[in-house]
């Protein structure tokens, strides 16, 4: 199958990518720079010279390709509103290109998007007011002819590259001189490796119904305190819990994040599509030097 990967070099679709290309697909890569172009053509895939803001470039990236997986997205998280907009009008176009056409469209969404607190399953939904529309506006297209499916991924995806939520956290710690938790550090992030990620992708690809949600959770919750202790003893730093008043000023716009608690399950996509994540957890990757180099 050739596929067409939207953030074809980022961290999550440079593995997409990767997995595609060893399982036997041909790959085309959106890239915006020479950089990125070099780094997928060493990689053996084809490039497309293009970016998330220009529709025209996504659509014509869909012409000659038998699917799409868009793991796109401007992680600028601080204007978080704004990159959820550009990622509706890219879907959007991504969907224009393939209507009708019954070719699949895989999008990214994310189970930090859910209602907080219950164990949240395939078949949660998010609720009316969520400011990441790229779940809604893909799932919309199915009555257009397009094959939408959806991977939610949780909060931290893991792994070596990572630029994440984790080494946000790092770097928070190494600013303030401590790693904190909000209260008592009981709520819960759910967690995946990049290469399990990557190996759902495929999978989704090869045996994704339409309409359908796949988790790429490979541990349900991860308490946060958990988090903060690893990254305080690799930095040598105290560890302790903050009120929510003073954690707004410790971790500033990323307070919200540090405070979901947003248990998930993978059961039922484990069941559908046969995958068993078999990389390391989230702490046993942290508890390496390759997180904390400087």
């Amino acid at each position: 199958m050739h596929v067409f990967v939207t953030g074809a070099t980022g961290f999550v679709g440079s593995a997409v990518v990767a997995e595609l290309i060893r399982s036997g697909h041909q790959v085309t890569g959106l890239a915006r720079s020479d950089a990125a172009a070099a780094f997928l053509a060493a990689a053996g895939a084809a490039v497309h010279r293009g970016h998330l803001e220009d529709l025209d470039s996504l659509r014509r990236g869909v012409d000659a390709a038998d699917a799409v997986i868009h793991t796109g997205f401007i992680h600028d998280f601080s204007k978080f509103k704004e990159s959820c907009e550009i990622d509706r009008r890219a879907i959007e176009a991504l969907g224009s290109a393939l209507a009708g056409s019954n070719r699949p469209l895989i999008v990214t969404s994310g189970t930090g998007l859910l209602t907080p607190g219950a164990l949240a399953t395939e078949d949660t939904v998010p609720g009316s007011v969520v400011p990441r529309v790229s779940e809604q506006t893909a799932l919309s297209l199915v009555s257009s002819g397009v094959r939408v499916c959806v991977v939610r991924l949780p909060p931290s995806v893991h792994g070596d590259g990572d630029h994440g939520f984790v080494p946000l956290l790092i770097g928070i710690a190494r600013e303030k001189g401590v790693s904190a938790y909000i209260g008592e550090g009981e709520n819960h992030w759910p967690a995946v490796h990049r290469l399990d990620a990557a190996q759902l992708y495929r999978l989704v690809l090869e045996k994704g119904t339409a309409g359908a949600r796949y988790h790429g959770v490979a541990e349900d919750g991860i308490p946060f305190r958990d988090i903060a202790e690893i990254i305080g003893h690799r930095l040598g730093l105290p560890v302790f819990g903050k009120s929510p008043e003073a954690a707004a000023t410790h971790f500033g716009w990323f307070s919200h994040f540090a405070g979901i608690d947003n248990k998930a399950s993978s059961a039922k996509t484990q069941e559908l599509l046969g995958w068993h994540p078999k990389q390391p957890g989230l702490i046993s990757d942290l508890d390496r030097d390759g997180y904390f180099q400087t």
